[in-house]
């Protein structure tokens, strides 16, 4: 078999929640060997978060955790222990990639820092993913995706232009973020493999998220002119938007730019007339009648299945889309044909989904494994990759140095 895109590279992952971990789980997918280290004592905070595996809550159970975490070796320590921070050490020393997620003094309390690490490591590609980065004024901040939405400028265009700015559900940065930090990694890989140096990457997610909202930037440096809220519509198609259709919430997104495919969509609704309207007949005079020209679209669509909608209105050169709700992408045959859900076998006995990364390599495919139980590979880890023998593995889990489900925080 043709070697994996990463075989052979050794990966360290202290990270936390999704930006930290990710990008590992992109070299373990493909073929790196990746251990990631947690402790009972303090889990991760994706450890303990909403849905879990057979809606039963448990650490190991935990979907996000799973999805974020495939393709890793588990290892479960405790770092305040002097024989913890040997163990993690070791693995510093054994590793060429080291990612971290912590807030700017956590691996400096622990003497784990960029600058610790290099002197042992000098060529160690190191990746620190923090709120705000490692300077500046604010660099001790903390927080989450979702607050990082706000501050990166994401809520004030979400919503209403008469109502209040939205959150985004979820940590929204945190999936852009953690491409972004993938490709920082690979060309940290690409400049060791030519230099022979590691380094250090200092990724900051909110610099991260303004990539998400480059066209303001854009329109204000360019134009001066500060975009708002609008709900669905967009100043350049109109119309633009979510209409309903048949069934329980089911939807139909479209967007008609020209005045050809203004055409095209009256043609489509069975009533070419509309086009010549003269509350119609132009962008301008649509955009200034778009209340009344939602209300006659969303009349049409109501009439028809969302199928039905896409096929008339693809076919007639209308922009559209279903609006699939998370059973549609389970069931989507595209999805499924080019597997990008793969039911793994956990650690719980059950098969979970995991997500695929949207690419394919041809000559070497993924080789995905589902994600561990928190501390699954001590022995292995250990025993396997450290070193250490069966009497040493005993005493650090009688000295808790270890640490095991007994260890974990009582509810």
């Amino acid at each position: 078999m043709a070697k994996k895109a990463f075989e052979g590279i050794k990966c360290l992952d202290f990270g936390w929640i999704g930006v930290g971990p990710v990008p590992l789980r992109l070299m373990g997918d493909h073929g790196a060997t990746v251990v990631r280290l947690e402790s009972h004592t303090a889990p991760e905070t994706a450890r303990n978060s909403r849905p879990y595996i057979g809606n039963t809550a448990h650490v190991d159970r935990a979907y996000w955790f799973a999805d974020w975490n495939s393709s890793k070796l588990g290892l479960s320590i405790d770092l305040s222990k002097p024989r913890g921070k040997e163990i993690a050490w070791k693995l510093i020393r054994w590793a060429d990639i080291i990612t971290e997620g912590m807030t700017t003094k956590t691996m400096r309390n622990w003497g784990m820092d960029y600058e610790s690490v290099r002197k042992v490591r000098p060529d160690i590609i190191y990746l620190s993913t923090t709120v705000k980065g490692q300077t500046g004024p604010h660099h001790s901040a903390a927080g989450h995706g979702t607050l990082i939405a706000a501050l990166a400028g994401i809520s004030s265009l979400v919503g209403w232009p008469d109502r209040y700015p939205l959150s985004q559900w979820g940590a929204y940065t945190d999936m852009p973020n953690w491409r972004l930090a993938s490709a920082a990694i690979l060309a940290a890989l690409d400049y060791r493999r030519r230099t022979g140096k590691g380094q250090f990457i200092d990724y900051s997610q909110f610099e991260g998220a303004l990539h998400l909202v480059a066209p303001t930037f854009l329109e204000y440096a360019v134009n001066g002119r500060l975009m708002e809220r609008n709900g669905n519509r967009w100043a350049y198609a109109v119309p633009h938007g979510a209409f309903p259709c048949q069934g329980d919430n089911r939807w139909v997104a479209l967007s008609v730019g020209t005045d050809k495919e203004w055409h095209s969509l009256c043609q489509a609704m069975g009533d070419p007339a509309l086009a010549q309207d003269s509350r119609f007949a132009t962008f301008m005079a649509r955009k200034r009648h778009e209340d009344e020209l939602e209300r006659i679209v969303a009349g049409w669509t109501k009439q028809h299945t969302t199928d039905e909608v896409v096929a008339s209105l693809q076919t007639a050169g209308v922009a559209s889309s279903v609006v699939e709700s998370v059973k549609d992408l389970f069931e989507d045959d595209q999805l499924q044909h080019r597997r990008h859900f793969r039911w793994l076998l956990h650690a719980t006995g059950e098969k979970v989904p995991h997500e695929a990364w949207g690419f394919q390599l041809s000559k070497t495919p993924d080789t995905m494994f589902a994600a561990p139980a928190m501390g699954q590979h001590n022995e292995y880890v250990l025993k396997e990759i450290l070193g250490y023998a069966d009497e040493d593995i005993a005493q650090l889990l009688m000295d808790k140095v270890v640490t095991t489900e007994d260890d974990l925080p009582k509810a």
